[in-house]
């Protein structure tokens, strides 16, 4: 069997080591698993969705919110509506601002951008959000650095400071005043502005031009900054995802991660070349990142030069515990992780008024609070990808010459996966610069492969599945068939 390589569109088509075309799969160990459909979670909010943020309180309570450009939400299992959680007035997000959330013990904090005041919210206690006390800056990020709550790109008042973090004092996220309690901030200069921060046991900080680290060090330095990359840093600011301390960033000159000692590449000579001619960054603040850290996949939804309307249409995925990647073709607006609420059976009513109609496997996760899966927004809608129905798949091998200097004509090809159908086709050409040809589609016969009659001195395969779980590779039987 030729097993199904790695997607590598950056490479040329004739003698790729891997896959021309990876669509609607998720790279796995042995092939491509399927990429499971996306199925609306929730009733409509207000507006776009601008950010969404699962939570658990001490008691294993699971509870979901979400914010668009006027209000802030709690999902309502019972009824599966958006439930109005803003503070008295609202909000005014502006174009290209979203809501950033964390969990600091059983409070949320929200923050909103450069003209709202951070948020903060009590499970268990609360019922709206309300402006955080001892006036902490306005920030467009917000992140949990050990006992410390860290906001970046802020506006202290005066203006906006865009190279700037700031820091709560210590265990207390109402302590905002520099040289108390280990409050303080830093100006990380000369590095563009800050597009974002991931926390954790040390901070890492996403410039424009440099990824640096906080480690905190206790009085009087508090936190020393340490830049582990002066070459490159964050292009895109919603390009940034993370599982652990172990971040995935979008910069000039493609994907990259780091770990906070490193900067690491992930897409040279892979996806990089591709993803530019495909990335219309025109509509860059449209893009959103997150991971499925049960995939083990970092993904990042963007508007590709195809879209008609400027919206999000493709996602690009990547297998972080493989180094492999893949394509998606749909459409979500802001891509996220989060827990579900947890159903009763009469709150199944909410999701479907008969078992057959459901659109979500009875035994999914999403049904059992707590639960970890995986989603985000189309729209002013939550979404998860947690449906029965599949994405059509696309896998077009790389090209060979079968002869070496010689036509050859391909008679049979036998595809290998778990379930579902499949339609062949074989792309010939006899030149390494003429366009290529592709036979009429076929399906499989009872035999288990797919009859040919394909001439050409170079030869590739299409495979367009349906109903699959994984697809694996493919075998081919040709013969030698001259010069000419």
């Amino acid at each position: 069997m030729i097993q199904f390589g790695e997607w590598l569109p950056d490479q040329p088509d004739f003698s790729n080591p891997g896959l021309i075309e990876a669509t609607n799969v998720i790279p796995a160990l042995a092939g491509y698993r399927v990429f499971p459909q996306a199925v609306a979670y929730s009733n409509a909010a207000t507006g776009n969705i601008r950010g969404i943020f699962a939570a658990k309180d001490n008691n294993g309570n699971a509870k979901l919110f979400a914010g668009d450009d006027t209000k802030l939400y709690a999902f309502n299992p019972a009824t599966n509506n958006l439930d109005d959680v803003s503070k008295v007035g609202g909000y005014s997000l502006t174009a290209g601002e979203r809501w950033k959330f964390v969990q600091f013990g059983e409070y949320i904090i929200a923050t909103g951008g450069i003209g709202e005041t951070p948020q903060k919210f009590l499970l268990g206690t609360d019922t709206v959000f309300s402006d955080l006390t001892g006036s902490p800056d306005r920030a467009e990020d917000c992140a949990v650095v050990r006992d410390f709550v860290f906001l970046a790109n802020i506006d202290e008042g005066s203006g906006r400071i865009p190279y700037r973090v700031s820091w709560s004092g210590f265990n207390d996220i109402t302590s905002w005043t520099s040289g108390i309690d280990q409050s303080d901030f830093q100006d990380i200069v000369d590095a563009g502005a800050c597009q974002g921060v991931v926390g954790g046991e040390f901070a890492i900080i996403l410039m424009e031009r440099a990824v640096v680290r906080a480690t905190y060090t206790g009085p009087p330095l508090i936190f020393q900054f340490d830049r582990i990359e002066n070459q490159r840093g964050c292009k895109v600011k919603n390009s940034i995802c993370n599982v652990g301390n172990r971040v995935f960033f979008l910069s000039d000159d493609g994907f990259y991660a780091t770990d906070g000692q490193s900067v690491q590449p992930i897409g040279n000579e892979k996806v990089n070349k591709w993803f530019a001619n495909d990335f219309n960054s025109a509509f860059k603040e449209k893009m959103s990142a997150s991971v499925d850290p049960l995939n083990q996949i970092a993904m990042w939804s963007y508007t590709s030069n195809s879209s008609p309307s400027g919206e999000p249409d493709r996602i690009i995925v990547y297998n972080y515990a493989l180094n492999r990647w893949s394509l998606v073709e749909i459409g979500m607006s802001y891509l996220a992780p989060f827990y579900s609420g947890g159903y009763t059976v009469d709150q199944l009513d909410a999701i479907s008024a008969t078992v057959d109609a459901m659109t979500i496997q009875t035994d999914s996760q999403i049904f059992r609070g707590g639960e970890y899966f995986f989603g985000g927004a189309v729209g002013n809608t939550i979404y998860t990808f947690t449906g029965t129905g599949i994405y059509p798949a696309t896998i077009v091998t790389g090209e060979a010459a079968i002869s070496q200097g010689s036509h050859s004509i391909v008679t049979r090809l036998y595809p290998y996966f778990d379930a579902g159908s499949v339609d062949v086709q074989i792309g010939v050409r006899d030149t390494s610069v003429a366009s290529v040809s592709f036979t009429p589609a076929q399906g499989m016969n009872a035999g288990g492969f797919v009859p040919f009659r394909a001439s050409g001195r170079y030869h590739r395969a299409k495979l367009e599945f349906t109903g699959f779980d994984y697809v694996q590779g493919i075998d081919i039987e040709a013969r030698k068939v001259g010069r000419r």
